[in-house]
Formats: structure tokens, C-alpha cells, sequence
């Protein structure tokens, strides 16, 4: 079954569970529901050309990490296959979003420029380290740069044309 669909990331399988089949989840997504009994994720592997078709009937939290079950999964040995493996969702089943959000997807590969027109350089990827995301961004010949996604920071966010614009705090770019 080869799902033509971009996939996006929503969890990391870490390990099994137990016995009983659960596997513990690295969640790589804002939407809980994405982990809701009866919804379907896509499993991929290192060495799995073709995404497998999983159904959760079991969720739950535990320590800083989702444990999930899965319909025909019910053993460890069942599951023992599905480890390191990601969780994905297909396009069509991502959240349409409120108007000033988006995906992290969306702003990964836009290039940061300062008020001024100076071009910093390409968001590589997203840290929640806490309060408010950082944006990685990475520089030609520099070592990467840490944005706060906060709106003293951030003016200005274009997904069409990839580019975000910032106004550096004090000692931002040192």
C-alpha cells in the first residue's frame, strides 16, 4: 500500500511498553487528538519503503511521553518491530489552523531576514524548549543562530514567499 501523500511527522516510537503491545510515543506534535482512539497514523521504518496503516484503540499519558496501542497489535512481539520507527499523518488529515499559526513544516526552509532586507540565513528546525519555540537558523560560515518565536522578535511571517522577518533584541546576533 504506497500512500502518494506528503506525510508529516506527529511521533517517534521510543520503545515497547510492557507486554501487552503498547509502544511509548516521543509526541512531535501540538495536537493530542492526533493520538485519539479510532484515528489512523502511518508507521515508516528505516527499512520500510511503504508506510503501514495503524489504528490507536489505547492512549495515555505516562511521565513526558504517550503510550499508544494499536488495533492487531495486542503482544510485545507485535510491536517490538515498530521501534525507532515515526508516526505520521497524510496532508489531508492535518488541522486547518487559526489565522498567525502554523506548522512547523511550514516554517522550516524560510529564510530569516533582518527589518533592513539582510538575508540571516534558513530555518533548520524548531526547539520547545518552554514558554515559546526557538528557531534554529543556520548561517553560512557562523555558527547557528537561536530566535525566540515571540513577537518583539518576530515582525513578520510569509509562508508563501518562505521568508520571516525579525527585529533582533540586544546582544541576538553577537
Amino acid at each position: 500500500m504506497n500512500i502518494n501523500k506528503k506525510m508529516f511527522n506527529v511521533g517517534k516510537v521510543i520503545n515497547t511498553h510492557g507486554i501487552r503491545g503498547e509502544v511509548k510515543v516521543l509526541r512531535i506534535t501540538d495536537f493530542e487528538e492526533r493520538f485519539a482512539e479510532g484515528r489512523q497514523l502511518y508507521w515508516t521504518g528505516e527499512d520500510q519503503t511503504d508506510p503501514v496503516t495503524l489504528v490507536v484503540d489505547g492512549h495515555r499519558r505516562h511521565k513526558n511521553f504517550d503510550l499508544l496501542h494499536f488495533e492487531g497489535y495486542d503482544s510485545i512481539n507485535d510491536v517490538e518491530k515498530l521501534k525507532n520507527g515515526m508516526l505520521k499523518v497524510t496532508e489531508d488529515q492535518l488541522t486547518p489552523l487559526e489565522e498567525g499559526e502554523f506548522y512547523y513544516h511550514e516554517i522550516i526552509g524560510c529564510g530569516v531576514h533582518l527589518s533592513s532586507g539582510e538575508h540571516l540565513g534558513v530555518i533548520k528546525e524548531i526547539l520547545s524548549p518552554g514558554a515559546n519555540d526557538v528557531w534554529v537558523v543556520q548561517r553560512k560560515g557562523q555558527k547557528d543562530l537561536l530566535i525566540p518565536y515571540i513577537e518583539d522578535v518576530v515582525k513578520e511571517i510569509n509562508i508563501d514567499n518562505s521568508k520571516v522577518v525579525i527585529e533582533p533584541m540586544e546582544g541576538l546576533l553577537d
